[in-house]
């Protein structure tokens, strides 16, 4: 366990920057620091995706609001502790760590975990002691029937549905453009994620009349994908789709090029928004498709993009990092809104209330983000959303991928 207050570093602008600076000594019965608590998977399976996706935006937001003077709260600001917890990528450990945040830590706001199944573990835990969790990096079927169930819960990366739907609504307009023929081949990791988008994926490919030629699953931590690639490639599909975690995406990407396996459309799952697979695999990247995606485009991601290299020494992914990071802005300005560490008042304002954020302005409908990049693709190095193509900043989809190049 760590417990840090970060000192100021410097000045930083921000919508509401102006609403209490210049910073007012702290008035009498005002809290000290807002305590901000959160178990992070710092080891294990999980602590590669949430050392991408998570950590970096948890401290640089801190370092922002602390080196602004704290969070404003009525004409004063309340800088911010930390207390964190390493939950080592198990659901037990999270769950324990969680349950001493609110009982003996005494966080005034807990952060939620990393990846869908370590915040389904600790959502009974946060709606019964009334803490907001803000589920930035969970895709799960069940999001609307857990916003309704836990009604301090928002779910800001969509479902397994949304993402089928965005993919295939997208193969449905180069088919009928003569682009891609109607077989599909689908591989899935079998764990909650995986499963959730491979159903997704069933539905929406049956309804738009696609068939799917090969449906296969595998175990998490398998990477020896060879057999099943080989096995894809043999059904003729010119589409390939896998439901994949980090680990699996790199897997699969990597032994399609070395075997030669290139179909119009190669899709990845997590992972694919990642700066390490460009780093991985360079002009290979082109024409991947993949879960998520950014308006590269837009001034507030570009000074997003900066900040957040010049803080953690690499950039971030294309997908759940900027929602992570504008998910802290929605808890900030909902805590400037509430006063203070009201927690009731918080939960109620992000329930209703609109935000300025690095992804634009977000209000939530039924506590689910609904405008949100569904599928990207790697193009000229930078992985640029391309569905829906309503959102603004849309590209369109370069087909067919690229042939392999030599490593």
């Amino acid at each position: 366990m760590t417990t840090t207050t970060i000192a100021r570093r410097s000045a930083l602008a921000g919508a509401t920057a102006a609403l209490c600076a210049p910073a007012l000594a702290r008035g009498q019965g005002a809290p000290a620091a807002i305590r901000i608590g959160y178990a992070i998977s710092k080891t294990g399976p999980n602590a590669g995706g949430a050392s991408i996706t998570v950590i970096p935006n948890y401290e640089m937001w801190v370092r922002d609001v602390n080196a602004a003077g704290g969070i404003c709260s009525g004409a004063m600001r309340i800088p911010l502790q930390v207390v964190e917890y390493d939950d080592r990528s198990n659901s037990e450990d999270c769950v324990r760590a969680v349950e001493r945040l609110v009982n003996q830590d005494r966080a005034d706001f807990i952060l939620a975990p990393w990846g869908t199944a370590l915040n389904l573990a600790v959502g009974p835990i946060l709606n019964r002691a009334g803490y907001p969790q803000l589920a930035h990096t969970a895709v799960t079927e069940r999001a609307p029937e857990l916003a309704r169930r836990w009604p301090n819960s928002f779910w800001l990366l969509g479902t397994g549905s949304q993402a089928a739907n965005g993919l295939v609504e997208l193969l449905k307009t180069q088919r009928e453009a003569g682009r891609i023929n109607d077989a599909v081949a689908m591989v899935a990791v079998a764990d909650g994620f995986g499963i959730d988008l491979a159903n997704g994926m069933r539905g929406a490919l049956q309804r738009a009349g696609f068939r799917l030629a090969y449906d296969r699953s595998y175990p998490i931590g398998t990477q020896d994908m060879t057999p099943i690639l080989a096995e894809a490639a043999r059904q003729g599909a010119d589409t390939f789709i896998a439901c994949s975690y980090p680990p699996d995406t790199l897997a699969i990407t990597e032994q399609a090029r070395i075997s030669g396996f290139n179909p119009k459309v190669f899709y990845t799952g997590v992972g694919t928004a990642f700066p390490l697979f460009r780093q991985r695999f360079g002009d290979n990247a082109s024409g991947i498709m993949g879960i998520g995606g950014w308006n590269a485009d837009s001034p507030k991601v570009q000074d997003y993009l900066r900040r957040h290299r010049d803080f953690a020494g690499r950039e971030p992914d294309r997908w759940a990092s900027s929602i992570c990071y504008a998910s802290l802005e929605m808890l900030q300005q909902a805590i400037e809104r509430a006063g203070g560490p009201n927690r009731a008042a918080v939960i109620r304002e992000l329930q209703t209330g609109s935000f300025d954020t690095v992804i634009g302005e977000v209000k939530l409908e039924n506590n689910l983000l609904t405008r949100l990049w569904l599928t990207g693709q790697w193009q000229e190095g930078e992985f640029y959303g391309v569905a829906p193509s309503s959102m603004p900043g849309a590209r369109q989809p370069v087909l067919p991928k690229p042939a392999w190049r030599a490593a």
